[in-house]
């Protein structure tokens, strides 16, 4: 049967009601007081000038880039780079140390994809193995080689302004970082739409065999590319963190923001575009979940569960879809 295209909008559509449904269900259950916490989730996303621009969208802003569980590469070579060239001018500074986190993070990514072409290991497994070890690289790097000079905390100094990206709005904290995803959403939209590379891309996506026989395209390079070139994309947001936001390198430095990505990537069905919409919806959650704790007493790890429900509400609303279809 013909898949009819707004099929998949429609299970995005329902999912988002899951979460709603979700959210008052677990405050309900758990005995808070569901309009004060909701008021909260609200204010805490929406009910300001500094809410929107200070908290929703710079928590979107890494959700933008998508997997910055690669990006941890990324932010620790943005770090060490920003640190050496922190005495330059911002404009020779500031994209040494981006085109730096981009390499790191597309290097990190070309691990887990030598590791598929050569010994087939499957790139969940290779992906969450490398992620512990970037995790445990950061905890040795701010505890030993680029550790504070008074060796008090676990991090780094702090970067100098030449390496820190530029605020959009004076008295604000959304930085130049939020532009740039949104760029290259649109710029990876375009290209998966209206070039012959984009549809090779496309078309191994969707059936790696049928791209191989039918269409003569080389499965294994396009998705080695498409994976390296990923792990860029990832590099950046781990590179927009420290030159955007915390301007140090430190444990715990993602919250779990890669894990936040696949509900962001599924809920928008993978479309570039898309994505902008769902990450500023997981960014007000997140930014939500936080003013909820602070005003209504509510454990902010509720946007976590509503993120692992967005993922089984996906998964299994489209499964339901197909069993209907075939």
């Amino acid at each position: 049967m013909t898949r009819r295209p707004d099929a998949r909008w429609a299970i995005s559509a329902a999912t988002v009601l899951l979460i709603v449904l979700a959210v008052m269900a677990l405050l309900v259950t758990g005995g808070h007081d569901a309009s004060r916490a909701l008021a909260a989730l609200w204010n805490g996303a929406f009910g300001s000038t500094y809410a929107v621009l200070s908290a929703t969208l710079v928590r979107a802003t890494p959700l933008l880039f998508v997997g910055l569980a690669v990006g941890l590469a990324g932010a620790t070579m943005t770090m060490t780079v920003g640190l050496l060239v922190g005495g330059l001018p911002r404009p020779v500074a500031l994209p040494l140390a981006l085109i730096a986190g981009a390499v790191a993070g597309a290097a990190w990514a070309g691990v887990a994809a030598w590791l598929k072409q050569r010994f087939g290991v499957l790139e969940v497994i290779s992906t969450l193995m490398l992620n512990f070890v970037a995790s445990y690289t950061i905890s040795w790097a701010v505890r030993g080689p680029l550790q504070e000079p008074t060796h008090v905390y676990p991090q780094t100094v702090e970067l100098s302004d030449a390496v820190r990206l530029p605020t959009l709005i004076a008295g604000q904290r959304l930085h130049l970082g939020f532009v740039l995803a949104l760029a290259l959403a649109v710029a990876l939209w375009w290209f998966l739409t209206r070039t012959a590379a984009g549809f090779r891309v496309r078309a191994v996506g969707a059936s790696v065999d049928a791209a191989r026989s039918a269409g003569g395209i080389d499965a294994a390079r396009t998705a080695a590319v498409a994976f390296i070139v990923s792990g860029a994309l990832a590099g950046l947001g781990g590179a927009s963190e420290v030159t955007g936001v915390t301007f140090a390198l430190y444990e715990g430095i993602s919250p779990g923001y890669g894990y936040s990505a696949i509900a962001v990537a599924l809920l928008a069905r993978l479309h570039p575009l898309a994505i902008i919409g769902t990450a500023l919806l997981f960014g007000a959650l997140e930014a939500g979940a936080a003013a909820m704790q602070r005003d209504a007493n509510v454990p902010s790890v509720i946007a976590v569960v509503v993120e692992a429900l967005v993922v089984l509400g996906v998964l299994a609303l489209d499964r339901a879809r197909s069993r209907r279809e075939s």
